[in-house]
């Protein structure tokens, strides 16, 4: 599960690898930081553009507790285990309804086969390309909310033990490829205490319009495409270098799409216990030794999203 070491040595590797509580906590604080400064904008100046806002970037944001959920899942985001368990539990991951550890086992089967047969994520990436007529429909229903009221119904339904209820019966590892969880008691505890805070802070229906809202909406339109850009229209083989995708990302879409160095996937997969913050660092170091032209890079998000919704076209190279 660690091909980067065919291109990196144990002691290159060491410093890559190393964990820092100061980046952890630096990264948390950022996050939750312009949840709350996107609150405090639209309390500010009420209107519905700081509305929108808002909801772009608490989206955003969730999906960016989600990715640093993801790094405690590798105990990768802080140097102290029982801080990295702690965080990747309450911090992140409850506050979207995912349980970590159950995320944790499904994503490093995920890395041991990785577009193969026996990849759980290969239901994601098998689809694409698809048409352009499909592709819309799957991101109109993503920001309209239906994927997320689709989903988190059937993961309340599994929770209650209801799941006969819904058409298809969600498993325990379909559940953590959403980032959801089958058990729901802690992340009702931590909602409860956001709900809580957005009331005492702002308002009875803030965690409706600005935490329940963006969850089933503009963070389900990120998450399918953060998802297609990593590993949709790679090559379905054993090779590190065209399996995944690492995705060029300016300011912007770091912003509202790629959040915490997400877009460095590739690098993630070579060495998957290096921290978020040094995959650009181990990007360069790739291309400074000549596999530029064998890696899979998309040269942006729209870019790589054309590919993917290019089925009956001439498909742009990516």
């Amino acid at each position: 599960m660690t091909p980067g070491k065919s291109f990196f040595t144990s002691e290159e590797i060491r410093p890559l690898a190393a964990r820092s509580d100061a980046w952890g906590y630096w990264l948390i604080a950022h996050c939750w930081g312009v949840i709350i400064l996107a609150l405090a904008l639209f309390a500010y100046m009420p209107n519905v553009l700081t509305f929108f806002l808002a909801v772009i970037l608490i989206g955003s944001r969730q999906l960016g507790l989600a990715i640093l959920m993801h790094e405690t899942a590798h105990a990768a985001l802080f140097k102290t285990k029982a801080i990295n368990e702690f965080v990747g539990e309450w911090l992140c991951g409850r506050p979207l309804l995912a349980d970590m550890k159950e995320y944790r086992s499904y994503h490093l089967k995920h890395h041991r086969y990785t577009q193969t047969e026996n990849d759980p994520d290969l239901v994601l990436s098998a689809p694409f390309p698809t048409t352009k007529a499909s592709m819309k429909r799957k991101l109109i229903r993503d920001i309209t909310g239906q994927t997320g009221y689709r989903q988190r119904s059937q993961q309340i339904m599994f929770a209650f033990k209801m799941a006969g209820e819904v058409e298809e019966e969600p498993s325990t590892e379909e559940l953590a490829q959403a980032f959801a969880g089958s058990a729901l008691g802690r992340a009702a505890i931590a909602n409860a205490v956001l709900f809580v805070a957005m009331w005492a802070f702002g308002a009875w229906w803030w965690w409706f319009a600005f935490w329940a809202l963006p969850l089933l909406t503009w963070y389900q339109l990120v998450l399918r495409i953060r998802n297609i850009a990593e590993h949709g229209v790679v090559e379905k083989s054993d090779d590190p270098l065209r399996n995944v995708r690492t995705t060029k990302a300016g300011p912007l879409m770091r912003l509202i799409l790629a959040p915490y160095y997400v877009n460095y996937h590739l690098e993630h997969h070579l060495l998957m216990h290096v921290p978020c913050h040094r995959l650009p660092k181990l990007h360069a170091l790739m291309l400074e030794r000549g596999h530029q032209d064998k890696m899979q890079i998309g040269q942006s998000y729209w870019q790589v999203m054309r590919l993917a919704a290019s089925k009956g076209t001439i498909a742009p190279s990516a």
